[in-house]
């Protein structure tokens, strides 16, 4: 983590952006009291994420598919019982 003032900072912003685009995290402080932290974007994936990662490792049960009981679709709408 890069501890640095703002003074610091709004000087060398380009310096640190390319630190920041490595993976690297800004603790930002004002007279060395810390104020933000400033932190990468995650990277966006360059691929699709595939369908189907989970195929096997769970079951929906029958149960799901039944409605859902009058008391809870009241509370869905603001109605009380």
């Amino acid at each position: 983590m890069i501890k640095l003032n703002v003074h610091e900072a709004k000087t060398h912003l380009s310096r640190y952006l390319e630190r920041l685009a490595r993976g690297e995290t800004i603790l930002l402080c004002k007279r060395n009291i810390p104020i933000a932290e400033i932190r990468p974007l995650p990277r966006q994936r360059k691929t699709k994420r595939p369908i189907g990662l989970a195929k096997g490792k769970f079951k929906v049960p029958p149960e799901f598919f039944e409605p859902l009981p009058s008391e809870l679709v009241d509370a869905f709408h603001g109605e009380k019982p």
